[in-house]
């Protein structure tokens, strides 16, 4: 048996940050959304646990134990299996260390992968206990829909509904160790903002929402790479681009467009200028849209704020 699964980028809409918990984690708050792109893993029975890699960027990671791939396969592998073997590729489309999720994602696909290749009889909310002990991103990453992400990333509340979004995804090509992002954090938001129920009616009842909001981990992600600045400078001044902001922990930047022409002509331009950045059009899939019928009055609904 032969399966495959999608990493799909993730990427924080904001990202508010708290104080330091007993554990060592920090407190977030934040919006996490994922794209149409990303990484994909494949998974084949063998006597022993392999991982190859292609792509992109598989020369800037190890296929070694430190590959949080083959962590996840080895938590997640029961002690009375039988040979928990499997051959994994990894086709790396996906900038390393670069605030969307790559690693986490795959690391999820790897707990979802596996667990079908070897019938484990885990459900979805041992599955994600399991995600929580590797990484704060991977719970969010095992389901790969729209949710508002609380304490340190592993309290999930799905959102109700979310309009398509057009995003252009921009890496300057600079990798920025997370631990030292929050070792810089001077100013954060906290988590006592009340967050909305989720239902955002379209593009711009989510823009209302995002406007009262913000990446606590961008400012001193600049200070380690000024980069990001210019890069954030370079999405805002093209035509179409509504919200522009870091994703994650950084150094990948993103600008969410009025529609997919927007986009595509928005990575175009940015193209032509040159850089050897990373250029990704893409976008966030339709969540649970229930559309207003024209000129039928449907009553109040309930918006993003």
């Amino acid at each position: 048996m032969n399966l495959k699964e999608s990493a799909p980028a993730k990427v924080n809409l904001f990202l508010h940050v708290g104080d330091k918990r007993a554990d060592g984690f920090h407190a977030v708050q934040s919006l996490a959304v994922f794209t149409d792109i990303g990484d994909t893993l494949g998974f084949a029975p063998a006597g022993e646990l392999s991982l190859t890699l292609d792509g992109s960027f598989a020369n800037s990671l190890s296929n070694g134990a430190d590959n949080l791939v083959l962590r996840a396969a080895q938590v997640l592998a029961p002690p009375d299996l039988q040979a928990p073997g499997a051959t994994i590729a990894l086709t790396k489309n996906l900038p390393v260390a670069s605030g969307i999720g790559g690693g986490s994602a795959d690391a999820a696909a790897a707990l979802r992968g596996l667990r079908s290749l070897w019938g484990l009889s885990l459900d979805d909310a041992k599955l994600g206990d399991i995600a929580a002990s590797l990484g704060s991103d991977i719970p969010v990453c095992l389901g790969a829909a729209p949710a508002f992400m609380e304490g340190r990333g592993e309290i999930l509340r799905p959102v109700e509904s979310l309009p398509r979004l057009p995003l252009l995804l921009v890496n300057p090509g600079v990798a920025v160790p997370t631990a030292a992002v929050f070792a810089g954090l001077q100013d954060r938001s906290g988590v006592a903002a009340t967050l909305p129920h989720g239902h955002f009616r379209d593009t711009a009842d989510l823009l209302r929402f995002l406007e009262t909001t913000r990446n606590d981990l961008e400012a001193p992600a600049r200070v380690l790479a000024p980069v990001i600045g210019k890069v954030l400078g370079a999405l805002a001044a093209l035509p179409g681009a509504l919200l522009v902001r870091m994703s994650g922990s950084g150094a990948t930047c993103f600008g969410i467009f009025a529609d997919d022409a927007c986009c595509a002509r928005a990575a175009e331009l940015l193209r032509a200028a040159g850089t050897d950045w990373w250029i990704a059009p893409t976008f966030v899939p339709e969540t649970g849209i229930v559309h207003e019928i024209v000129g039928q009055d449907i009553g109040p609904t309930e918006g993003g704020l």
